[in-house]
């Protein structure tokens, strides 16, 4: 895991605005399919894409940057290409906040477009292909900057199973364990390129608004245990400082009145077998719980990447605010093993912005900016 001994690192949380034209063949692949001249097009726009996005986070000072997730409709429901076993149709995700708010629902998801099919049959890896895509691209695309790393989003099995249902396997853990063992060549192939990967785990988080709302607090800390079990099961092989998880409540503009309090499942989240948590702290329900830290002890291999800038907001942040975010991690856990980050991804589905592409671009000169102001104050 990256960390430096004289400034704070940036980096963000994967996914970013894709070009209109790669985002309309990327949408309308999803709903209606590619003709063959689309078909043939799609490669070189997403590999361009990944090209321009990498030079356009090394200008603005990123550094640890991402392919955007040029090639993918969506951090959870890509899936579906690289994994077999899923043709049945799954049902509608439910939000618990916005089942409380439904005039809201539709602003709040306002342009999200994906399939989401259910598993009908055995799950194996079958998106070599487009997984060595991928990390070519972004290797290639590195090569050119002097960027101090890349990273390459995964969707975990807890999130895979919360977007597409099972109505295959005996049960929901021989399901999640199927996944596990699918989704571990990704998270393989994605390290052994010299990458790193993260772990997309809203499950861990949203889940309980989202999938477990029939639990109470004490079952649903029950059931992702055996989340993070299935994720550590996936990365038996993986060397943790190679891996990153994200931690997520849902990025949407909702209420969010239902989220999970990050101080009752920390615990569990931290046995996850990774190098460093990423986590939303900047947006209206979460910018409290930096305070966490201070009667939680972060693990010796551990770092953290909090969300210093909001992803659900077209407002941009002070840089002294976000410096001010940084800093108060920073006295917790240490300057050296702090990152800043984002909340979320810019652009966590190929059509869904709740920021503005522009002001996504804003958003991170921010991130840099104050960076750079807590890093004055620091050393």
């Amino acid at each position: 895991m990256h960390r430096s001994n004289d400034r704070i690192l940036t980096t963000h949380t994967g996914s970013l605005p894709r070009p209109d034209e790669l985002a309309a063949i990327i949408s309308r692949r999803e709903t209606q399919g590619l003709n063959d001249t689309e078909t043939t097009q799609l490669p070189g726009l997403v590999r361009q894409a990944v090209f321009d996005i990498v030079a356009r986070q090394h200008n603005v000072g990123v550094d640890i940057a991402s392919d955007g997730e040029m090639s993918k409709i969506g951090y959870s429901t890509y899936v579906k290409e690289r994994l077999s076993g899923f043709d049945g149709e799954a049902a509608a995700l439910s939000l618990a906040d916005l089942d409380d708010y439904p005039g809201l629902a539709e602003t709040a998801l306002d342009g999200l477009v994906t399939g989401m099919p259910a598993c009908t049959g055995p799950i194996k890896y079958i998106g070599h292909d487009e997984l060595q895509t991928d990390v070519t691209n972004l290797n290639d695309a590195l090569n050119n900057t002097n960027i101090t790393g890349g990273v390459i989003p995964a969707a975990s099995p807890g999130v895979i199973s919360l977007f597409l249902d099972n109505q295959h396997y005996n049960t929901h853990d021989e399901y999640l364990y199927a996944l596990a063992d699918a989704m571990a060549e990704e998270y393989q192939a994605i390290t052994r390129a010299g990458l790193t990967v993260q772990i997309d785990a809203p499950d861990l988080a949203m889940g309980r608004h989202a999938q477990y709302t029939h639990l109470d607090l004490e079952g649903f800390r029950n059931r992702i245990a055996i989340h993070v079990e299935a994720l550590n099961h996936a990365l038996r092989t993986v060397d943790p400082q190679q891996v990153r998880l994200h931690l997520c409540w849902g990025n949407y503009a909702g209420p969010h009145h239902h989220d999970v309090a990050l101080a009752d499942i920390i615990d569990i989240v931290l046995q996850a077998n990774v190098g460093a948590l990423v986590f939303e702290a900047a947006n209206p329900r979460h910018a409290h719980e930096w305070r966490v830290f201070e009667t939680t002890t972060l693990p010796d291999d551990k770092s953290i990447i909090p969300g210093v800038i909001d992803t659900c907001t077209n407002y941009i942040e002070h840089p002294e605010l976000v410096a001010q975010r940084i800093i108060r991690y920073a006295n917790l856990v240490g300057k050296q093993r702090v990152i800043a980050g984002t909340d979320c991804g810019l652009s966590t589905f190929a059509t869904f912005h709740p920021v503005a592409a522009d002001i996504a671009w804003a958003k991170l000169e921010t991130l840099t900016a104050g960076a750079e102001l807590a890093t004055q104050q620091l050393w």
